[in-house]
């Protein structure tokens, strides 16, 4: 089982060779527009960055093909993400569709880190899969949590290998939160704009626990998904 501390990682039902992404095309004015995600709990406004063209590519496909709309967050925990994304959780999915198991190739920038409200790809984790590939459809949400020096210090030692967290991000960290273990292992690829509030209400929703993978004890569906003009 995987622990809350350690990865965010994916199923997968067939292998890691990356197969046929969901198909459609990306107009320019896809690139100008938010994602609009109803969910059981409320909506999420999330805003792709244009710094990782892959993964937001793929993204808007995945909108625009309704993907995502029926499925659960599968992966819940306060403090930590919120996942969704597993063909699994919506009725009626084929999961020998290539849609279950393609990946994307990773796009870890140096710049971008796990602060509260940020949009990143699951994956599979290091052992087999060393290139850090994403799945194509399985995301996470950072909830996160606030950490001080002593936490900060802890997870530079513990978690990163004495890799040291920039001041401005240990700022963050300590003010907004999130999860600074994760930096520099998975690619983030947007973030939340809107919905803090829905998220929290997810995050904090009742769920298996870890022996029970996390999973909300209600399910909380993804019902409709769009693209929209940005409010800037």
């Amino acid at each position: 089982m995987i622990k809350k501390s350690a990865s965010i990682l994916v199923l997968i039902f067939t292998s890691l060779i990356a197969l046929a992404q969901p198909e459609g095309q990306i107009k320019k004015s896809d690139l100008r527009k938010d994602i609009r995600m109803v969910t059981d709990s409320g909506i999420l406004i999330l805003r792709l960055h244009d710094s990782t063209p892959l993964h937001r590519d793929n993204f808007i496909r995945l909108i625009k093909s309704g993907y995502y709309e029926g499925i659960s967050f599968h992966r819940v925990i306060a403090g930590f993400v919120i996942q969704a994304g597993d063909g699994k959780t919506k009725p009626g999915f084929d999961t020998t569709s290539s849609l279950a198991s393609y990946t994307v190739p990773a796009e870890i920038r140096s710049d971008l880190y796990h602060k509260r409200g940020v949009l990143a790809a699951a994956r599979m984790g290091d052992n087999v899969n060393p290139e850090r590939k994403s799945s194509g459809v399985q995301f996470y949400i950072v909830h996160g949590r606030v950490f001080n020096d002593r936490s900060l210090d802890s997870v530079e030692t513990h978690r990163l290998g004495g890799r040291k967290i920039a001041e401005s991000r240990r700022q963050v960290y300590k003010t907004l939160g999130g999860a600074p273990h994760l930096d520099q292992s998975y690619t983030i690829f947007g973030e939340l704009i809107s919905g803090y509030d829905v998220m929290d209400k997810i995050a904090n929703t009742p769920t298996s626990g870890r022996q029970g993978g996390d999973k909300p004890l209600t399910d909380i569906r993804i019902r409709k998904t769009s693209m929209v003009r940005r409010k800037e």
